[in-house]
């Protein structure tokens, strides 16, 4: 399917399967505040329209494709970030015991 055939809402729905699978094999969760949830989709989907990658939305690229390879989603620093605190900078995966609160 190409990008002008395809409508914000289907790629967001694309995006969102792709995440819950990733989450899924690397055992942990998205997001269970919805809301929060969607704005980080919303942001997936707004950037891989814009500049053709799917661009982590809480990060600012820099303009250098080399550079910015880095954050795109899921960028070189998810890992880190859920194991240490508990998610990823965007709040997009969760650590599965996180969402006990």
């Amino acid at each position: 399917m190409h990008m002008a055939e395809i409508t914000q809402e289907e790629l967001e729905e694309e995006i969102l399967k792709w995440a819950e699978e990733y989450a899924r094999q690397n055992g942990w969760t998205l997001n269970p505040d919805d809301k929060q949830l969607k704005t980080v989709i919303r942001g997936l989907a707004r950037n891989t329209v814009r500049f053709g990658e799917q661009y982590c939305p809480c990060r600012i690229r820099s303009g250098d494709p080399e550079e910015d390879r880095k954050i795109v989603c899921p960028c070189i620093y998810h890992r880190d970030e859920v194991e240490k605190d508990g998610q990823c900078h965007c709040h997009l995966y969760f650590r599965e015991k996180t969402q006990e609160k």
